[in-house]
């Protein structure tokens, strides 16, 4: 990822918490300000395949992922809340398998729908495959590394979407208590290609 797209991914990240959960979006009333819409080439779209479809064998979910940009308050927009849940991609983050954090939101409740696509993300141990599939035919697999749950005014936004040498992918939800506007943590999991050496061998 080169500078001037990470600077413009990160800004777009420092108002965060993540995500709305069927709850208040993300940013309202929590205290932050609206962050800077990226400007330059991080402006349309990171390049590359975007993801269409998210498999993870673990949990047992198989989702549709549409994309995900800024909402208006500046905040990172969250997939709509409905029937039919499904996960998003937040496009200002690098594509999965090209190099960097590839950052994928999904909720854990969807209010009078019940259960989010994300519900047992905090499932997930060391090793668990996740697969993204393209929308150019050719997926990108991923090896569950670390499971994180933060409080959402802790959101670790230079762990989640500083640069990184290699493809990894985020998995972003909410977690902990129920609180009158959502949850109060978030439930983050990192992955990176199975052969990296931070996950040989579990798979």
């Amino acid at each position: 990822m080169s500078p001037l797209s990470r600077r413009a991914l990160v800004a777009a990240a420092l108002a965060v918490p993540l995500v709305g959960c069927g709850g208040r979006p993300a940013g309202q009333g929590a205290g932050t300000s609206p962050a800077p819409r990226p400007s330059g080439p991080a402006a349309h779209s990171s390049g590359g395949a975007a993801p269409v479809r998210l498999e993870i064998p673990a949990i047992g979910v198989d989702t549709p992922v549409m994309r995900l940009g800024l909402a208006r308050d500046g905040s990172v927009e969250v997939p709509p809340v409905g029937a039919h849940d499904r996960a998003g991609w937040y496009r200002y983050s690098p594509p999965p398998g090209r190099t960097g954090p590839s950052v994928i939101l999904g909720h854990v409740t969807v209010g009078a729908y019940g259960d989010g696509v994300f519900r047992r993300l905090g499932r997930l141990r060391r090793g668990d495959r996740i697969v993204a599939r393209l929308e150019n035919g050719t997926a990108a697999v991923f090896a569950v590394t670390r499971v994180r749950t933060v409080a959402k005014e802790d959101f670790p936004t230079e762990e989640v979407y500083g640069n990184v040498n290699r493809p990894e992918v985020r998995l972003i939800t909410c977690g902990g208590p129920r609180e009158d506007d959502g949850y109060r943590d978030n439930v983050i999991v990192f992955a990176a290609p199975p052969a990296a050496p931070d996950v040989a061998g579990e798979r």
